[in-house]
């Protein structure tokens, strides 16, 4: 099966047991690099990511666990996803995300490197800032909501309803080399705070109360 046919696969099933809506897709660029940096709820959300209206281009880091599963590894080569090995420093993922964003592609990434089991925002890592500076690629930030619980509900056919919510693109600025991980660190909340600030309060966890998320809260319109 081709690339082509697994999406309009994937959009029938979508439309048929769930209801999935993307809020604001408009903030996707529809043409270069770009890194769609997302929270991780579910199996599911790579196939939601798989249909952002605007980037049919799109492919994912995925990790490589799921190889050793028949249907993810087919899905997964099929949609032409990077596998990459959350267990060490992957460069040969690195390197080829990097080659895919600089020849203009879209790459969904996860900063929090695992599902979460609660449904609540972790502590991010520092991949996504290092790739998106390395590639030198907006980012756009995306909550994903209702995904966690919605393969049970899929399968009994009950409709859950899932949303992708987007935020603005955003560069980050050179690194400052003279002071790399205290920059890092301040790359890598400034990305997790935009994910929360496009995510329903009781998904927000390790970024609540943090003081960069109050202030994208306090600046950005009502959410519709």
């Amino acid at each position: 099966m081709k690339r082509e046919k697994l999406q309009n696969l994937v959009r029938w099933v979508f439309h048929r047991l769930s209801n999935l809506q993307f809020i604001h897709p408009e903030y996707v660029p529809r043409e270069g690099g770009v890194l769609i940096a997302t929270n991780h709820l579910s199996r599911l959300d790579i196939p939601v990511l798989f249909l952002i209206p605007a980037r049919p281009d799109i492919t994912a880091l995925v990790t490589d666990k799921y190889k050793k599963y028949a249907f993810f590894r087919w899905f997964t080569e099929t949609a032409k996803g990077i596998w990459i090995d959350r267990d060490r420093a992957d460069f040969t993922a690195f390197r080829e995300a990097v080659s895919v964003l600089r020849q203009g592609g879209c790459v969904g990434i996860s900063p929090e490197g695992t599902r979460s089991d609660s449904g609540n925002l972790q502590e991010g890592k520092a991949g996504t800032a290092l790739l998106a500076l390395k590639a030198n690629v907006p980012i756009v930030p995306v909550g994903l909501a209702g995904s966690e619980t919605a393969l049970p509900q899929m399968l009994r056919l009950k409709k859950p309803a899932i949303t992708a919510r987007f935020g603005p693109s955003f560069h980050l600025p050179p690194l400052d080399h003279n002071n790399r991980e205290e920059t890092l660190q301040g790359y890598t909340d400034e990305i997790m705070c935009r994910i929360a600030a496009v995510l329903p309060p009781s998904y927000r966890g390790f970024y609540t109360d943090h003081p960069r998320l109050k202030e994208l809260l306090a600046a950005a319109p009502e959410q519709g």
